[in-house]
């Protein structure tokens, strides 16, 4: 397959549109057959349920040109289950998990041209999605669904570099208790908007958000996962019921322990022992792992000793390895790699 005429390594992070996505409609109790389409623009009534109650949720993934010149796609069983999991928590119906895996198969064939070759630091990102489409004035779930997805070409997320992050303790919480913070809901990010925005006007990269019932506990960003190194290369995440679990921090955990070697942990982080961890970094689809390098609590900072030049030596060995199964220069566990074939 021939590839598009596209300046790869300059494309950024924004929506550059393909020839073809995904459609398919939940009407009368049912999915219809779904099909792929060339039009790219949703057509809607002013009180459907998506824009009034924000009824919508989301995944995000990759597909990637391996080594072997090969197409594949990153463990997409595993957004399959956890949008399964965000449309429960949201009264949508389930879009079977065979289907969305087929529906993404489609997608990555139909738009090939788009995947960008190996070595170019760039990936095809895909974005599925699902929305309340007819109308609704009370408060109540819809009736009818959309389900959509859509690929875009992205560049590489350390363009230039890696640079270490600062971020601060935020104000401002994410999720409540007991709420939605675990599911992928657009309402999700639209609540951390105000948040992130406020932390960039303060010269910030990030928000890191303590849980919302007792604020002393580490939680996540507005859009990643935590990951921290201790000091004896224990590599420890937070373990919360209000926050993403994220299919990109799963996958590091597993790399940590059976590909090199370290203990692994999910448990409670209280954020008074922040401070004694050796590496940080935030972790998901976008750049697998965003090192941090200096966490500011309200004036007071934490610096960690891997420093704010470079990925941390724990954590440059997570991301070589993660992207080095996801390119096909380092063997996969068995399931994690589908083939566009």
């Amino acid at each position: 397959m021939e590839k598009k005429n596209i300046d790869w390594g300059n494309i950024g992070f924004s929506y550059i549109k393909t020839d073809k996505r995904y459609v398919s409609n939940y009407k009368d109790g049912k999915w219809d057959d779904g099909c792929l389409t060339e039009d790219n623009t949703i057509t809607l009534e002013e009180s459907a349920c998506v824009l009034q109650y924000a009824q919508t949720c989301f995944e995000g993934m990759k597909a990637y040109t391996t080594k072997d010149g090969k197409t594949v796609i990153f463990r997409p069983d595993l957004n399959a289950e956890r949008m399964e999991l965000s449309a429960k928590r949201l009264e949508m119906p389930v879009f079977p998990k065979d289907r969305f895996i087929d529906a993404v198969v489609k997608v990555v064939k139909a738009n090939e041209a788009f995947v960008p070759p190996y070595g170019s630091g760039a990936s095809l990102y895909l974005r599925p999605y699902m929305f309340g489409s007819n109308n609704v004035i009370g408060v109540k779930p819809a009736d009818e669904f959309q389900f959509r997805i859509f690929a875009t070409p992205v560049g590489p997320y350390f363009k230039g570099g890696v640079k270490p992050l600062t971020i601060r303790v935020s104000d401002f919480d994410r999720a409540a208790p007991n709420g939605t913070g675990h599911v992928k809901a657009g309402l999700n990010y639209a609540m951390s908007l105000h948040a992130i925005v406020d932390a960039h006007n303060q010269g910030y990269d990030e928000n890191m958000y303590l849980d919302a019932g007792t604020r002393t506990y580490v939680e996540e960003t507005g859009g990643a996962n935590f990951i921290f190194v201790t000091k004896d290369n224990t590599v420890v995440t937070p373990k919360s019921n209000s926050i993403l679990n994220s299919i990109t921090r799963r996958s590091l955990m597993y790399v940590a322990e059976h590909y090199l070697g370290l203990k692994a942990e999910q448990r409670e982080i209280p954020f008074e022992e922040v401070k004694d961890f050796a590496e940080c970094g935030l972790c998901g689809t976008a750049a697998v792992i965003s090192p941090v390098g200096k966490i500011v609590d309200h004036g007071k900072e934490i610096c960690f000793p891997s420093g704010m030049t470079e990925m941390g030596p724990i954590t440059k060995k997570l991301y070589d390895t993660l992207t080095g199964i996801q390119m096909g220069s380092i063997p996969a566990p068995e399931g994690w790699i589908k083939v566009v074939e």
